[in-house]
């Protein structure tokens, strides 16, 4: 008989709703049934994509004699971390300060139950004891019988947790003056202490792409590009990362979109799944990389991630699904790897000896001593040479016959993919499919995004209301943090590639909800609005993690926003932001990339050219001259003489009579209107305008 998670919309928690377990979806049911009960609730947390989570539902949740200790001892509550990343964040610290370890998933917390308050935490539990692991089925009886013995002790030890959450947001001192650089020095110079010189990224194994030190690394180049000290070292990090990742396994060499992880330091074998949100960051970080550098293997991979995103990732109605699984009949990595007779069966000769020699397939197995994972091994020419084909010969028959395996592949059973259409992932794609289109030269990406973006208005936008998921058509949950700072971001860059009135007010009806509902008098935005849920505890997080910080975000939207519609409620509250993370920028400087981006910003206020005109053409002529290359600190708009009611300060950028105007400003200071291409070109080229 199926248990409570039948009805529930979320992929992950529909595959448990056969388990004997007796689960129960997070809510008033479960939550009273465990006050009455006097039951202690066994909260689970994962996702759909993830390969631990499955292997304990198949050992330990299908297995019916350790479901009916279960369901004998506890109140089991299944949670997808995607759609309650709420609920993730809080018991994920708090399984940190219990254990004095690094959380990750699947969760497995217990919880007093009436206070919900944590005791006993940990991840994967095996069925038998197993490397230094206590069976589950013992734990299970141990956490029980505790909690028969220890009631009043553990909700003393729950209390403590509540406060040591409680201490890791203290207020902020908004009075002091304390914004300046030196968090940004201290994060470069870190950075340079983690990077692997050899493979690119930082730190060791597992290791992840953490696109936000990419991209503050791109930034970290730019600023001082045309000083007498350019951080070339800065560019070659970042660089030497992405070629890395792109080249070796973390990338996928036939559709194109990278894996969540690689298990090794050579960015080789990856763990298979694959991540919308890594794939939405990475995408825009190739794109920078590309305009930032000019060499085509960075947009090549772009485009190629871009390809794959709206080819297998795109819901029919615009918006993205969240994730495709690691493992296909049950088995992680088997949609991907190959056996080479495999591919000796798909190609002819001279396809496989090119192939052979590109992607490894001459060489030892790679995955687990007995299948191959494809990664560009030798270069185009070396296998040309190889295979005795002239090299632009040998481009188009290699790319001829990753068509054939990538046809033969996608007749595989393919990874489950999770539908859920999440708010807040989808903000970062939109960013990401608008920085494309502009690198790329792109236009069909910015129709895409805005096709995402109108996507959201129509299904999980209830003014002034953000909903956080969209799973079948039907949209859930009271909105977070990230969905309100993700969508605003993405609006913002999407604006950027052509001007729709609309979305610029919704831009502005977003940001206003976001102060409105999350903003602490204290200082900083929490996670939840101020109607959500009560909880034991409200997080504020300024770090990022595998996405960027929401408080992060916010504050550079803001800023961004603030001298785009001359507003400058918007910047105090992004200074506001910035200094209730001050704290954590001092002392964690390069876990803040998102905060650092936007305290440059604050810093060093943006370029923010406006052109007005009529026709497309013209128009784009002038918005392409001012958007080339790598320029971070530029805001470029290009808005129609027809844009009537302009919001804010835009209403004085007039258009003129006769061809395009554009208006040039430095921060707080601006260039006279400027009437001629030649005039832009040469303020482009030139200083900036002083007072």
């Amino acid at each position: 008989m199926p248990n409570r998670l039948k009805a529930e919309t979320s992929p992950y928690l529909a595959q448990h709703a056969d388990n004997p377990v007796e689960w129960y979806p997070w809510g008033d049911e479960a939550l009273a049934l465990a006050a009455s009960a006097n039951k202690p609730i066994l909260l689970s947390v994962g996702y759909s994509a993830c390969h631990w989570c499955h292997v304990m539902a198949h050992e330990s949740f299908e297995d019916p004699a350790i479901a009916a200790l279960m369901n004998e001892w506890f109140v089991n509550v299944k949670v997808d971390r995607e759609e309650r990343p709420d609920l993730d964040k809080i018991y994920q610290t708090a399984h940190q300060l219990l254990t004095q370890q690094a959380g990750g998933w699947p969760l497995t917390v217990f919880l007093t139950p009436n206070s919900r308050l944590p005791f006993f935490s940990g991840t994967y539990f095996p069925p038998q004891p197993r490397h230094g692991m206590p069976a589950f089925p013992m734990l299970l009886q141990r956490v029980a019988d505790y909690f028969k013995s220890h009631s009043e002790e553990l909700e003393q030890q729950g209390q403590a947790v509540v406060g040591a959450l409680a201490s890791l947001n203290p207020p902020a001192d908004l009075a002091a003056d304390s914004l300046d650089p030196t968090p940004l020095r201290a994060a470069r110079a870190t950075l340079a202490e983690q990077f692997d010189r050899d493979n690119g990224g930082f730190g060791a194994a597992p290791k992840f792409p953490h696109a936000t030190h990419v991209d503050r690394l791109l930034r970290q180049w730019r600023t001082t590009a045309t000083s007498e000290t350019p951080d070339v070292e800065a560019l070659f990090m970042a660089s030497l990362t992405l070629t890395r990742m792109a080249e070796r396994g973390l990338f996928d060499q036939l559709a194109g979109g990278f894996f969540r992880y690689s298990v090794d330091a050579h960015w080789m074998i990856p763990h298979f799944e694959k991540m919308l949100y890594d794939n939405a960051a990475l995408l825009a970080s190739y794109s920078d990389a590309y305009a930032a550098t000019g060499d085509a293997f960075f947009g090549q991979a772009a485009a190629e991630t871009a390809g794959w995103l709206l080819k297998d990732m795109q819901d029919s109605a615009g918006g993205f699904y969240g994730t495709l699984d690691a493992d296909s009949e049950g088995s992680e990595g088997k949609f991907y790897v190959w056996q080479p007779e495999q591919a000796q069966a798909v190609l002819d000769e001279q396809e496989y000896v090119l192939i052979s020699e590109r992607f490894g397939l001459n060489g030892p197995a790679n995955f687990e001593g007995e299948a191959w994972h494809l990664y560009q091994a030798n270069s185009v020419e070396a296998a040309a040479t190889k295979a005795g084909v002239d090299p632009t010969a040998a481009a188009e028959l290699l790319e001829h016959a990753r068509v054939k395996l990538l046809a033969h592949r996608e007749q595989r059973t393919w990874p489950g993919r999770d539908e859920k259409i999440l708010t807040s992932w989808n903000g970062l794609l939109i960013r990401g499919l608008a920085i494309a289109s502009r690198r790329l030269q792109q236009p069909a990406l910015a129709v895409a995004a805005a096709r995402t973006a109108e996507f959201i208005r129509e299904q999980l936008w209830a003014k002034p209301v953000l909903l956080a998921v969209s799973t079948r058509g039907q949209a859930r949950f009271n909105g977070y943090l990230d969905d309100y700072a993700f969508l605003a971001d993405g609006l913002m860059e999407l604006l950027q590639c052509r001007w729709h009135q609309e979305e610029a007010d919704w831009l502005i009806e977003l940001l206003d909800a976001l102060l409105t509902r999350f903003e602490d008098p204290e200082g900083g935005l929490f996670f939840t609005s101020h109607d959500h849920e009560p909880l034991i505890h409200r997080p504020k997080h300024f770090a990022d993690d595998a996405t960027p910080s929401g408080n992060g975000v916010a504050a550079e939207v803001l800023i961004k926003a603030g001298h785009l519609f001359g507003e400058q409620r918007y910047i105090q509250a992004a200074e506001r932001i910035l200094k209730a993370g001050w704290p954590a920028l001092e002392k964690f400087p390069h876990g803040h990339d998102s905060m650092l981006n936007a305290l440059e910003l604050w810093l060093t206020p943006p370029q923010l050219i406006v052109i007005r005109g009529n026709g497309a053409e013209d128009l784009l002529e002038w918005q392409t001259l001012a958007q080339a290359g790598y320029t971070p600190q530029r805001l470029c708009f290009a808005i129609d003489n027809d844009v009537a009611a302009l919001p804010g300060l835009l209403a004085q950028r007039a258009s003129v009579a006769d061809g395009n105007v554009a208006y040039f400003c430095h921060g707080m200071v601006c260039e006279a209107p400027i009437t001629s291409l030649t005039a832009l070109t040469a303020a482009l080229a030139g200083p900036p305008a002083t007072q």
